[in-house]
Parts: structure tokens; C-alpha cells; sequence
């Protein structure tokens, strides 16, 4: 893909010893690879490359920010977000990738594509529940906040209800009991 082209890094003119590459993440980026989870994002990614006799390492550094919506109030906010990833290159007869840390590319390679890592890291460092911040302080005015709030009395009801029986609950203690 002539996209992710930019994101090569060709390891056979580095000299031994450590490299640092940056790049600037937006959200065009992640549209290359079809991810719309997020609405948009900052992510300034760095990586350092060490460059061994028969190896490397790239050590992989993402901070910023992306702005998606929040799980409780679907309302947009940014989120700071960091990651790390360690990857070793090492050179043999074919290639493979099956260990998420360890890559081995064929003896006559030059060039290795960064942008999958990219990809995941961002992605992997996202938060599964993303909550925003007021409405974890209590700040936030919503609608769909109040609603949740006016049907609260109806849960605890609900919990109420299924409360477990006292005479059952001491049967629980028979477990621990020696």
C-alpha cells in the first residue's frame, strides 16, 4: 500500500548503535486500516531503534490524545492515552511474524514496515470503558445522565429483590468454616 509507504524504515544504511524515528499519528492514519472507534486523534509515536551485529530492537512510544465518546453519557471527550512496545528483529531463512514480540525477517530484507505496530499500540493502549472525567467527579449535566439517575430507584428495587435469604447465606460460611 503506497500509505503505509512512509512508515518503512530501511535498517541496511544505519550505522550500529540506536536511531530515532517519530511520526505524527491523525486519524487518517487508523482509516487506512478501517478502525473508526475513535473520533479523532493526536498521537505522536516514537521509536528507537537499536541496530545490533544480528538483531535490532524497536522500542515503541505512543502519547497523546484521542477523542472518542463515553460509555456512560455518549458525549465526545479527549482522552489521554500512552503505550509501549518492545519488538526484536532478528534475520533467519524465512519470514515470521507468529510471536507478537519477536519478528524474523529473511536474510536479504531491508526494509521493515512499521505501521502495524503503530496500529496496535495505539489501539491496545485505547481503554476498553471510557468514561469521562466529569462524569466520574459528579459535573456533568446530561440528559441521558438524569435518566440514568430516574431509573436508579428502580435497580435498587431490583437488587432488593434478589437479595439473598439470611438462612442461605450462612450456608456459605460451611465452605469456609474448618
Amino acid at each position: 500500500m503506497k500509505k503505509l509507504k512512509e512508515y518503512d524504515i530501511s535498517f541496511v544504511g544505519l550505522k550500529q548503535g540506536e536511531h530515532q524515528f517519530e511520526y505524527n499519528i491523525n486519524k487518517d492514519f487508523l482509516q487506512l486500516f478501517s478502525f473508526d472507534e475513535v473520533n479523532d486523534i493526536n498521537q505522536k509515536v516514537t521509536i528507537l531503534l537499536s541496530k545490533k551485529s544480528t538483531f535490532m530492537e524497536l522500542h515503541f512510544k505512543n502519547e497523546g490524545t484521542v477523542n472518542v465518546n463515553c460509555d456512560v453519557s455518549s458525549e465526545p471527550f479527549n482522552l489521554a492515552v500512552q503505550g509501549e512496545l518492545l519488538l526484536v528483529v532478528k534475520f533467519g531463512d524465512a519470514y515470521n511474524d507468529d510471536d507478537g514480540e519477536l519478528l524474523i525477517l529473511p536474510h536479504g530484507e531491508h526494509l521493515l514496515n512499521v505501521a502495524q505496530y503503530i496500529y496496535e499500540l495505539i489501539v491496545l493502549s485505547i481503554p476498553a470503558k471510557r468514561v469521562h472525567p466529569d462524569v466520574l467527579n459528579g459535573t456533568m449535566q446530561s440528559e441521558v445522565l438524569e435518566r440514568l439517575k430516574a431509573l436508579a430507584p428502580y435497580a435498587e428495587a431490583e437488587e432488593e429483590n434478589n437479595a439473598i435469604d439470611p438462612r442461605w447465606e450462612s450456608l456459605k460460611n460451611l465452605i469456609t468454616d474448618k
